[in-house]
């Protein structure tokens, strides 16, 4: 095998995060004429398959401390790697965990950096230990600077890469991106007639606690529903589930949990808004975000209004309604704005429509990023 893709995340799945994977991989796959694809596992996914020259191997461990894990996960990594060091041009991953056993070796690296643990680990596990971030930091620090290549997908992600001392000249954007879609899907039969919508997972930084709050001030409007599509399991929903029934909306959101990715097209294309509430907190700020819901409601024709962060901006720029974060009534007001005026959100939709970057656009970058190297 000429390359290799490793990511310490589930693929496939119902995550922004697989959808990116799946776009990445295939550059690289196509390039090298195949490979071998190294990700997480579980819920009945197969530990070993094989789609034409690509073999997929899928790190199932069920170990519930998630620094073991990852260290596990490490080991398994350059276990799967160690057969094929003799032929290997060039291994692409994500995170700090793949990173680690593949420097060092013939081979060129390509380190993607959508998010940084060191700064995403106390958002998720706000109990993480100060000493722990630390070691993640420097983790983190010594892979990027062994790397022959960083991407980035977005300008603010890219900020703070540099500004921890990485090369500028190895540092490359590669956006985010969303296909059209076209012909436009229409809402499924279960749709409700008017609705909102929410895209995405359901970690504090996403906001969502804010959105319905701001929903909630809507309800004057007594034929608007809001629409949860959320990539995680029900379980994960109950925190959010009783703010609902605190607020009083509970029986005006409609849940979808764990949709498949090519289902949520049609959600979007039907909604009257799509709402990105992300909060201002470091994780989003510090690190930037990249979100796929507000490229995806983008190239849905769906207006989309969304918190005022640099990243979000970097997307959006004025195509969009741009509200201050962790503001309910500045998101109720935003939302409300958009339903009377619908002519003008339609024709704001429209300018973000056409403007959105698609996959395409993001390979060849990455395909380019892959020549340098």
């Amino acid at each position: 095998m000429r390359a290799a893709y490793f990511a310490f995340d589930r693929f496939p799945s119902s995550k922004g995060s697989a959808v990116h994977i799946g776009q990445m991989a295939a550059e690289l796959f196509d390039r090298f004429g195949g490979g071998l694809l190294g990700v997480l596992g579980g819920g009945g996914l197969p530990r070993y398959q094989r789609e034409g020259d690509v073999q997929i191997a899928r790190f199932d461990e069920q170990i519930p401390n998630l620094i073991d894990r990852a260290e596990a996960y490490s080991h398994w990594v350059a276990r799967h790697l160690a057969p094929h060091l003799d032929t290997l041009e060039l291994v692409h991953v994500r995170d700090p965990w793949s990173a680690l056993p593949v420097l060092g070796h013939r081979h060129k690296v390509v380190y993607e950096v959508n998010g940084l643990p060191s700064i995403e680990l106390p958002h998720t596990w706000p109990q993480a230990a100060p000493a722990t971030v630390a070691k993640l930091r420097r983790l983190e620090a010594h892979c990027l600077e062994q790397a022959d290549a960083v991407v980035v997908p977005s300008t603010v992600i890219g900020d703070a890469i540099r500004k921890m001392g990485i090369k500028p000249e190895k540092v490359f954007l590669v956006p985010n991106a969303a296909n059209p879609v076209t012909p436009a899907p229409t809402a499924p039969t279960a749709a409700p007639e008017h609705y909102l919508i929410y895209v995405g997972a359901l970690q504090r930084w996403q906001g969502v606690d804010v959105l319905f709050r701001a929903f909630a001030r809507l309800a004057d409007l007594t034929e608007l529903r809001l629409v949860v599509c959320s990539s995680v399991p029900e379980r994960r929903a109950k925190p959010l589930q009783r703010l609902a029934d605190r607020l009083g909306v509970a029986e005006r959101i409609v849940w979808r949990f764990t949709l498949p990715h090519d289902e949520v097209a049609g959600w979007l294309a039907g909604a009257a808004v799509s709402a990105a509430p992300l909060t201002a907190c470091p994780r989003n700020l510090d690190q930037g975000c990249a979100p796929l819901k507000i490229l995806e409601s983008m190239a849905a024709g769906t207006p989309v209004v969304a918190s005022d962060l640099p990243a979000v901006r970097e997307i959006l720029g004025e195509d969009g309604r741009l509200v201050a974060p962790d503001r309910p009534a500045e998101l109720a007001r935003a939302i409300r704005i958009l339903l009377e005026y619908p002519d003008q959100a339609r024709a704001m939709a429209e300018r973000a429509r056409v403007r959105v970057p698609s996959w395409a656009d993001s390979r060849a970058r990455l395909a380019e990023v892959y020549r340098r190297v």
